[in-house]
């Protein structure tokens, strides 16, 4: 067998996008924290990801073969006999994403979504969401380790080197299971797409009052404390209230 293309271009590009992204999201929230002004821009990356999500879940209904959901949907007795396999050899092998990718897929794309709609209801106000975003911020740091310990087991494992393949986007395969066409003009759209709402998010970023508008809707959310804004000043108005 000789290496076919199997992964299309938009669906690479959102791979390294989206662990780029929320690794630089991750590091800024949790490692450095709120209290830094860097904070405002993991809020920033946090959106763009977000949306790059929602064109992924359009992809995988009208994208190529590997790539719909269809072609890596598996019910639990297939993840369960994939598990079995990886531990003690055999196993059938996948083109496309294998059982266990295919549930960490899944988790990944529900929580970066649940992410950035609990990050923009605190963006709107709604402070007791705040909990439920860092938990899920953990839950997903959570499941991207046991995704890239998989990821190295099968490597490892199998000898398929399938973060290559992610990469190049060829795998060993016949002919006839190969895509027909890695689709650059559908990667230069997704590209357009998710550039073009990342820049009018910083654009549209005030850093004094640590706020942004959200491209074409006109939201307006707040990504951090705006301690010298209006909101320090109404601190300050209290304290001299309470003063008097």
């Amino acid at each position: 067998m000789n290496p076919v293309l199997i992964w299309d271009l938009p669906t690479r590009l959102f791979h390294w996008l989206l662990s780029a992204g929320f690794i630089a999201a991750a590091v800024i929230a949790l490692a450095i924290g709120e209290h830094s002004p860097l904070f405002p821009y993991h809020a920033i990356i946090g959106l763009t990801i977000a949306l790059m999500v929602v064109l992924r879940v359009v992809w995988g209904i009208v994208g190529t073969r590997y790539a719909r959901f269809g072609s890596f949907i598996f019910g639990p007795a297939a993840v369960i006999e994939y598990m079995k396999g990886a531990l003690i050899g055999g196993g059938k092998r996948h083109l496309g994403h294998n059982p266990g990718s295919a549930v960490a897929i899944f988790a990944l794309l529900a929580l970066v979504l649940a992410l950035g709609v609990t990050g923009f209801m605190m963006g709107q106000g709604n402070e007791a969401i705040k909990e439920v975003h860092e938990i899920l911020a953990w839950t997903t740091v959570g499941v991207v380790v046991v995704h890239v310990l998989g990821v190295a087991f099968h490597t490892i494992r199998h000898r398929e080197n399938i973060t290559a393949s992610m990469i190049h986007g060829r795998k060993r395969a016949d002919a006839s299971d190969a895509i027909s066409s890695a689709k650059p003009i559908v990667a230069v759209l997704f590209l357009i797409v998710a550039g073009g709402w990342a820049v009018g998010l910083l654009r549209n970023y005030n850093p004094a009052t640590q706020t942004t508008t959200l491209p074409l809707l006109g939201t307006s959310l707040q990504l951090g404390e705006n301690e010298g804004g209006e909101g320090g000043g109404g601190e300050q108005r209290q304290r001299h209230d309470d003063d008097d």
